[in-house]
């Protein structure tokens, strides 16, 4: 039964959801505290290859690797948080686009341990060594009817919707306590935020700081769900389309970079039936999205709507 419903491809797509919503809070956070970043591609890159790096070359557990490519992404973050205090807007979205293109291209410069444009390949996947380690200790997925391959995906799908319900548990919370009120006053005003009393460097940079920590989480789990990973997979466009999933899902609630992740990873994927235009049709949807609700589809009165709507229903 298992086998003929869990499809390999489809639970590939459904783990790039989850990485992608993890990218999308990453963008949710730092804008949340009215901060315009564009680096988040260059922080999932670092995450990458710090954990692929660790795991290949120094042969230690994903988990490990994965914690270290994150704390690097954070610590980087912190650092550059910092000297982005001065900047605002478009000069801040500028400035850490070029940091993400810094990062690329020391990527593709540095082969003797990045292997350049070619990529870092063999890296372990996280499902097949957790699978390897669950068939060591006694379970064979053949008993609930299910191959090695469809096991190992489904895997990896679990560990990342367990992941992602987890930050979403916890980023709800940060954002109806103090800090979450802090970031938002911030972003509607931050002098008078300054006025009353909020330590606007010290937010500012925590929330610049939980950014980078998503994407390099993000990033971390992407070399390990791939098993390959390439400079181009952190270039600026992953930077703008990191962007869009919050904007066009609604930058205002977190739901709406949840929706705008998970929406605009599976539009592609459902067009490939007119492969030929799938990506036009895509740009069209974007194009008269901004230009009827450039907040995005979902903001509060939206939700409020829908509430609404759901109870009549039931």
């Amino acid at each position: 039964m298992l086998n003929a419903v869990l499809n390999p491809y489809h639970l590939q797509v459904a783990s790039f959801i989850m990485i992608n919503i993890m990218l999308g809070l990453g963008m949710y956070i730092t804008l949340s505290s009215g901060q315009l970043s564009l680096g988040n591609a260059g922080f999932m890159g670092v995450g990458a290859y710090a954990s692929a790096l660790l795991t290949i070359h120094m042969h230690a557990p994903i988990v490990v690797g994965i914690l270290f490519g994150t704390m690097i992404a954070g610590i980087l973050g912190v650092l550059v948080g910092f000297p982005a205090l001065r900047l605002k807007g478009v000069y801040l979205a500028i400035a850490t686009l070029g940091l993400g293109e810094v990062i690329r291209v020391l990527f593709v410069n540095w082969e003797a341990v990045t292997h350049g444009a070619v990529g870092l390949s063999g890296i372990p996947h996280l499902g097949r060594e957790t699978a390897r380690m669950i068939r060591d200790a006694g379970f064979n997925p053949a008993h609930i009817g299910l191959k090695t391959n469809q096991f190992a995906y489904l895997l990896v799908f679990c560990i990342l919707l367990l992941l992602v319900l987890g930050l979403l548990w916890f980023f709800v919370r940060q954002t109806h306590s103090r800090v979450g009120r802090a970031f938002a006053a911030i972003r509607l005003d931050e002098r008078a935020a300054e006025s009353m009393g909020i330590n606007i460097t010290y937010y500012k940079v925590l929330s610049f700081a939980q950014g980078a920590l998503l994407s390099g989480l993000a990033g971390a789990l992407y070399a390990h769900v791939m098993g390959y990973i390439s400079p181009e997979d952190f270039s600026y466009h992953r930077a703008v389309e990191i962007l869009i999933y919050a904007v066009f899902g609604g930058s205002e609630l977190i739901w709406g970079s949840v929706f705008g992740a998970a929406f605009l990873t599976l539009l592609p994927e459902a067009l490939r039936f007119i492969s030929e235009w799938r990506y036009f049709i895509y740009g069209l949807i974007l194009l008269v999205l901004m230009a009827v609700r450039p907040q995005g589809l979902l903001d509060g009165n939206m939700l409020r709507y829908l509430k609404r709507l759901w109870e009549r229903c039931t």
